[in-house]
């Protein structure tokens, strides 16, 4: 993720998407990436991955969210594998 790059339309579709999906769900529930990703565009999504895992790690920085491995907080930069979002109680 390259921050100085400036925010494009879908750049804010994803963070948007992050945050409306954990709106709908329990305060502790989490999404993956892929469910942002297959919402802002359900026929193609699969190129969407990294930009939503992206937009994540920007909500990460706001403070809005969480990113958890296995039900624990995980800095992006240094995680593999799959990852949750979780919306942060304070959000």
């Amino acid at each position: 993720m390259d921050a100085d790059r400036e925010l494009t339309a879908m750049d804010v579709a994803l963070e948007s998407k992050i945050i409306e999906l954990l709106g709908q769900r329990a305060a502790d529930a989490t999404i993956c990436p892929s469910d942002a990703a297959r919402a802002v565009r359900p026929d193609d999504w699969r190129d969407l991955m990294q930009p939503a895992r992206d937009a994540a790690q920007r909500l990460v920085a706001n403070g809005s969210v969480t990113i958890t491995q296995h039900g624990e907080a995980v800095d992006l930069a240094t995680s593999r594998g799959p990852i949750r979002i979780r919306r942060n109680p304070s959000a």
